[in-house]
C-alpha cells in the first residue's frame, strides 16, 4: 500500500480529533442512546434515531481517521537539511512575474490543505509544478485561464 505524506501538525490534528471522538463523543452518544431508550417505543422515538445516526457518523469518522493514520508517512520538515529545494512540508514564497505579487504557500497533505490558510496539497497543480525546484527558479504553472509564471523566492522548513 502506498503511504500518504502528512506533516507533524496534520498527524497531531487527526490524533486530537480521534481522541475526542473516542473519549468524549462516543461515551456521550452512548449515554444519549440509553436515555432515549428509556422514553419507550423506539419506532417513534426521534431522539433515539437521531442519537443512532450520530453514532453512525462518529464511528465512520473514527474508522476513516484510523485508516488515514495507518496509511500515513509523517514527514517532519524541520529535520531535513535546508538546501533551497522545494519539498513536501516546505513553506514557499512565490513571486508572480506578471502581476509582481508575492504569495506564500505551505505544501501539506490532502487532509491538511486549506487555501484560506495558504496551505496547499502536494497533489495540487501549483505544488506539483514547484516540488523539486530550487530557490531562484522560474516555474510556469498552467491554470484554467492560461499560464502564470512564478519565481521561487524563498523556501523555508518551518
Amino acid at each position: 500500500m502506498r503511504k500518504v505524506p502528512m506533516t507533524v501538525v496534520g498527524e497531531a490534528t487527526l490524533r486530537t480529533e480521534l481522541n475526542n471522538l473516542k473519549t468524549v463523543q462516543r461515551p456521550r452518544i452512548i449515554a444519549d442512546i440509553a436515555t432515549a431508550r428509556e422514553h419507550g417505543d423506539l419506532k417513534e422515538n426521534a431522539e433515539y434515531h437521531a442519537a443512532r445516526e450520530e453514532q453512525g457518523f462518529a464511528e465512520g469518522r473514527i474508522k476513516e481517521i484510523e485508516g488515514k493514520l495507518a496509511d500515513s508517512q509523517v514527514i517532519d520538515v524541520t529535520t531535513i537539511p535546508h538546501t533551497g529545494k522545494v519539498i513536501f512540508g516546505a513553506t514557499v514564497t512565490l513571486f508572480n512575474v506578471d502581476t509582481e505579487e508575492t504569495v506564500i504557500y505551505r505544501i501539506v497533505g490532502d487532509d491538511e490543505a486549506d487555501v484560506k490558510k495558504k496551505q496547499i496539497s502536494y497533489a495540487s497543480p501549483i505544488a506539483k509544478a514547484i516540488i523539486g525546484k530550487m530557490e531562484g527558479d522560474e516555474v510556469t504553472i498552467k491554470i484554467p485561464s492560461g499560464e502564470v509564471v512564478y519565481e521561487i523566492e524563498q523556501v523555508e522548513h518551518i
